[in-house]
This record gives structure tokens, C-alpha cells and sequence, in this order.
């Protein structure tokens, strides 16, 4: 086996570890944006209900951990990195470090499944920045391509939505209303990148999997000004339609997210939980991915199309794999990028 890449970079948001972080890291997120003192306490508030720590740290390193393992059962050694855009371990921080190790050239694995400016294409640009930070001895880093529809990751969505359905007693089970949930952007964005089609492709793969026709998607999180158009429908107004069509049991699913972080434990556990409490919907939260078999041996599986000459590109579904690298103006930056997903309400990781 030839191996090219010397070492794996996971790549990621970043998030608060204590109460005296939160500040600093809302002013990492919003650096160059306007947002009011009045929303800035909100959302410090909502991280005070978890004593200001956000989980997506600790869940990005049980991931390597768990890659570690996995690597190394394949035979695979490849250090592995770990480096944020908004906190430490930040990444241009990392990058260097990499640098100081001998790393000439890195895969990047980046916890976001789908295509989009604030999910893919922010990314590259973050990393891009990095390594001019680090200067000219700074590694060579390529992407490991969107993984949306790959089957680990469609497995793995699949396999918490079962668990979450045997919390409905089982004479129930068979009408429960699947609620899938992502991460709203823009319509501006989303109008330059197949994000939506991206979605609707996993849920359909995830749902016929489970042999459970009936599901919705909806979307979280929104942020941005009132007047500007952001993708729906929000989660909670999809919950009380369901509510009113005579619906008795969900299961929401984050199938948008890779990890149980902020927005999923807050928008989801917190918020949407009330809501349905309140008028009497019974909801179950699936888990998402994290560190399922399947989805550690899929990021494997991504590595080694890049390392092994002739590996299989796996996926499902009918829009093939993702390309290594992104084609020129792939998920371009709208005017709305001035505020993208992590700002406003979502300012959370």
C-alpha cells in the first residue's frame, strides 16, 4: 500500500468547556458581525442551563479515539490531528503543530455530511487559512469528500432511529411520525448548493431502511434577521402540525448533524421537548451518528480511497459519490454569508 497523506486532521466547529469560555468563543463566532448585547446573553444563558459546556469537543475526540482504534485494527497508522474553527484546539494551532511534527501532507476529515457554503466550503477556506497563518512550511491539507449518502453514515441514522422507536410502545410504533432535522441556512445558499437535495436523499435512504414510510423533514437553529428567508419549516411548527393531524408519538431524528452537540441538545432536548410537552405530543430524540461502528468505519473507508489505489467508492441512493475536490464556485458564498449558520439563535456548537 502506497500511502500519500502522512496524517488525518479532524476538522470541526468547536464549542465552550466551562462558563469562562463561553464569552470569548461567542466573540470567536461573531467577530465581524453585528449582533446585539441583548441576544449575546441569551444564548450565554442557554449554555449556563449546561454549565457552559458544550459536548462537540469531548464527542470530536471519543471520535478519534474511536478512529484510533479502528485505523489500527486495518493495520492503518496515520496520526491523527484535531483542530477547531472557533475554539481550542484551534486549528491554525493544530496545523502548525503538524508542521513542528514533520506532516507534509494531510487528509481532513470535517464533521459535516452535506454540501454548503457554512458546511463545506467555509471549511476549505478555514483551512486554507490556517496554513497561511502557519507560512510556507505549513502541510498540505485535502478534504475528505461529503459523505452524505455513504452507506455508513445512512446505517448508523438508521440504527438510532430504531433505538429511539422501541421507546414507543410497540401497538404505536407502526404510526409514529419520523421528524428528520438539520441545521437551517439561507435560501440564498441554499440556492447555490444541492444541500436540500442532499437531506431529502438521506432521509428517504434512512426511513426505507427502517421500513417506515412516514417522515417529514424540517429544519433548526434558524438565525438572521426576521425579514430574511432561511429554509423551512422550523422544526416547532412542524410539531404542532403534526400534533393537529391526529399524530400521538414522534421520533425526531437530527440527521442533519453528525454529533449530540449544543444545538441538537438545546434546539432538540430542551426547546422542542417543551413544546411537544405542552400540547401533548409524545416525542423520542434518536441519537445521532457519534461514534457508531458503522460511521467510524466509514470515516476508515473515506481515508482509504484516498491511500489505496483502486478502493471502492461506496454509496446509496441514485446521486453517486461526491468528488475528492470540490469543483470551482461548488457552494459559493451568498450575500447571507455574512451571517451564516452559528450566528443569531444558532450560536451554538
Amino acid at each position: 500500500m502506497n500511502v500519500p497523506y502522512q496524517a488525518v486532521l479532524l476538522v470541526s466547529f468547536g464549542g465552550p468547556e466551562g462558563m469562562d469560555d463561553v464569552a470569548p468563543f461567542l466573540q470567536n463566532v461573531l467577530k465581524g458581525r453585528r449582533v446585539s448585547p441583548g441576544r449575546l446573553e441569551e444564548v450565554a444563558h442557554h449554555y449556563e442551563i449546561f454549565r457552559g459546556v458544550s459536548p462537540i469537543n469531548e464527542q470530536n475526540r471519543q471520535l478519534l479515539s474511536a478512529l484510533q482504534r479502528e485505523l489500527g485494527s486495518q493495520g492503518l497508522t496515520l496520526p491523527l490531528y484535531f483542530g477547531n474553527r472557533n475554539w481550542h484546539p484551534f486549528l491554525a494551532d493544530t496545523v502548525r503543530q503538524m508542521s513542528l511534527d514533520g506532516i507534509e501532507k494531510s487528509l481532513a476529515f470535517v464533521t459535516s455530511p452535506y454540501s454548503s457554503y457554512s458546511g463545506c466550503r467555509q471549511y476549505l477556506q478555514d483551512i486554507d487559512r490556517a496554513r497561511m497563518e502557519v507560512g510556507p512550511e505549513a502541510p498540505i491539507i485535502h478534504k475528505l469528500r461529503a459523505f452524505y449518502n455513504h452507506p455508513g453514515f445512512v446505517e448508523a441514522n438508521a440504527d438510532r432511529v430504531k433505538e429511539a422507536l422501541s421507546g414507543i410502545p410497540a401497538e404505536r410504533r407502526q404510526k409514529v411520525a419520523l421528524l428528520f432535522t438539520a441545521h437551517s441556512i439561507p435560501a440564498s445558499m441554499a440556492a447555490g448548493c444541492r444541500y436540500v437535495e442532499q437531506l431529502q436523499e438521506v432521509c428517504t435512504l434512512v426511513a426505507r431502511r427502517v421500513a417506515h414510510p412516514i417522515w417529514s423533514l424540517a429544519y433548526q437553529s434558524r438565525s438572521g434577521r426576521p425579514e430574511q428567508a432561511w429554509l423551512e419549516p422550523d422544526v416547532g411548527d412542524c410539531l404542532r402540525e403534526l400534533k393537529s393531524s391526529g399524530a400521538k408519538d414522534v421520533v425526531i431524528v437530527p440527521v442533519g448533524f453528525v454529533s449530540d452537540h449544543m444545538e441538537v441538545v438545546y434546539d432538540l432536548d430542551v426547546e422542542a421537548m417543551q413544546l411537544c410537552m405542552k400540547i401533548g405530543l409524545n416525542a423520542v430524540r434518536a441519537s445521532s451518528a457519534g461514534v457508531h461502528p458503522a460511521f467510524v468505519s466509514m470515516v476508515r473507508e473515506l481515508i482509504l480511497e484516498r491511500v489505496q489505489e483502486n478502493s471502492e467508492r461506496r454509496f446509496v441512493g441514485t446521486r453517486g459519490s461526491r468528488p475528492d475536490f470540490c469543483p470551482i464556485g461548488c457552494c459559493s458564498a451568498p450575500d447571507s454569508a455574512s451571517q451564516p449558520p452559528g450566528t443569531g439563535r444558532s450560536t451554538r456548537a
